[in-house]
């Protein structure tokens, strides 16, 4: 298979040159100047280019070579652009691997060592496809429509999804907020014999209890001043799907009394309006706060809880799942560094053991942002804590402070073997238990490893050996 390969150098018998002994192995695509190189670019979409640096600048004296690099960089992150340049100019070669030029070969071209430098490139491009492949792969084993867990408890969630899917009981997902109750709804939609009809969210506790019934049932023109046509409410846009009352704690008691009739009745009326209309629609309602509590206090219906709460669904919070928080952060990293096209290789070994021990009290919708912040303001190839605001998390392990914000006097070889025993710890549950794996990432030994599980009295399960 030809390899395609994009050669950008205003001298045309440098070009002649390169593609005379790249002919072999290489569909070669030239061009003269940024313009034509860049309309190139997105036509081909090659996966390694060399570029000449000097090219000639533009009406306002900049550098057309770094402003050509800039823009491919900018379209597709992961294209390996090698900078060929004068002996002269090796400030502005170092500048450009600085700005994600993956090497640098300086005039006049040897084609044997450019051969090399190509071949290196290309074998690290190859590399980095076939690790986000794998990537997508893992995450859609260890994902459930939208959903990504391992955990015991969110197997159980994925489990009860498959189960209630099938039929048109009343759901109720409970969860701290930011733990994905709305995933779960939508997920139950998807697998249920209503997938084809629409899936309504509405946040009951967003909207004024005025506007919500109006939102909610629909009104009849002149119903209310300001009402000067007709509008349907979110229960007959649901028709023959889903409806969604997120934060349904929020809900007033009168328009409680009025969900509660639609759901034993499956008519709704319309403010305003005489007439019932008939709905066929499911109901999965969600909520952060205590219900049970909300009906002691007579906030909340108790016949209406029992209603809307068939199958009840509770999602633990992510500082109860485990090792999901790093398979989040990894999968989050993986997706938003092409939105947002940023070359980040991955975590550094501190930011791992910040996300891991940081207690998440906004859940997923936190770490994902926080995902989101670090891909944007990381100033390197590597996520570190003060990308995502975490610097303060990892010292807290380094010095010994404890949950309740006191610090405990401890001797230096105390708080080294305090992190190094959190450190072993973390790795072997990261990596399930494969003690080879682990002593890789450590970069010791297996019998090393071994002792000092031993030396720190850990139990660990080794799946793998």
């Amino acid at each position: 298979m030809m390899k395609l390969l994009l050669i950008v150098e205003d001298d045309p018998d440098i070009r002649t040159h390169i593609k005379w002994g790249l002919s072999e192995g290489y569909e070669i695509l030239q061009a003269s100047d940024r313009t034509s190189a860049i309309n190139l670019f997105k036509a081909k979409h090659p996966p390694v280019v060399t570029l000449d640096l000097g090219l000639p600048p533009d009406e306002n004296g900049a550098s057309e070579g770094l402003s050509c690099l800039q823009e491919i960089l900018s379209q597709a992150p992961d294209t390996k652009v090698i900078i060929v340049t004068g002996n002269n100019d090796r400030e502005n070669a170092l500048k450009a691997v600085q700005i994600g030029a993956y090497d640098y070969y300086l005039k006049p071209v040897n084609m044997n060592e450019l051969k090399i430098i190509l071949q290196r490139a290309w074998h690290l491009h190859e590399i980095e496809r076939e690790n986000l492949k794998l990537h997508t792969i893992i995450e859609q084993e260890a994902g459930f429509a939208g959903m990504i867990g391992q955990s015991a408890g969110m197997l159980k969630i994925f489990e009860t999804i498959h189960k209630v899917a099938s039929t048109d009981a009343a759901v109720l997902i409970t969860g701290e907020s930011g733990t994905g109750k709305e995933l779960v709804a939508r997920a139950v939609h998807e697998k249920s014999s209503r997938n084809k009809g629409p899936f309504i969210p509405i946040n009951c506790g967003a909207i004024p209890e005025t506007l919500l019934e109006s939102e909610l049932f629909g009104h009849e023109k002149g119903a209310f001043t300001g009402a000067y046509v007709q509008q349907l409410g979110k229960f007959e846009y649901a028709d023959k799907g889903t409806l969604f009352l997120d934060e349904i704690g929020e809900m007033s008691p009168r328009l409680q009394s009025k969900l509660l009739r639609f759901l034993q009745e499956k008519k709704v009326q319309r403010i305003g309006g005489r007439s019932d209309i008939e709905i066929d629609t499911r109901i999965i309602a969600a909520t952060n706060i205590d219900l049970n509590n909300a009906m002691k206090e007579k906030q909340f219906r108790e016949d209406l809880f029992f209603r809307i709460s068939v199958i009840s669904i509770s999602i633990p919070p992510l500082r109860e799942r485990g090792d999901d928080v790093l398979l989040l952060a990894k999968t989050f990293l993986e997706r938003y560094k092409f939105v947002f096209r940023k070359k980040i290789k991955g975590f550094s070994r501190e930011a791992l053991e910040a996300v891991g021990s940081y207690p998440w009290p906004g859940n997923v919708r936190e770490l994902e942002n926080k995902i989101q912040k670090a891909i944007i303001t990381a100033d390197s190839h590597i996520i570190e804590p003060h990308h995502m605001g975490l610097e303060n998390q990892f010292k807290k392990g380094i010095t010994g402070e404890n949950q309740g914000g006191k610090y405990e006097k401890m001797t230096l070889k105390e708080a080294r073997n305090r992190l190094e025993k959190d450190l072993i710890e973390n790795v072997i549950m990261r990596h399930r238990g494969n003690i080879k794996r682990a002593s890789e990432e450590l970069g010791i030994s297996r019998p090393t490893l071994y002792d000092l599980i031993d030396k720190y009295k850990l139990t660990i399960k080794d799946e793998a050996g």
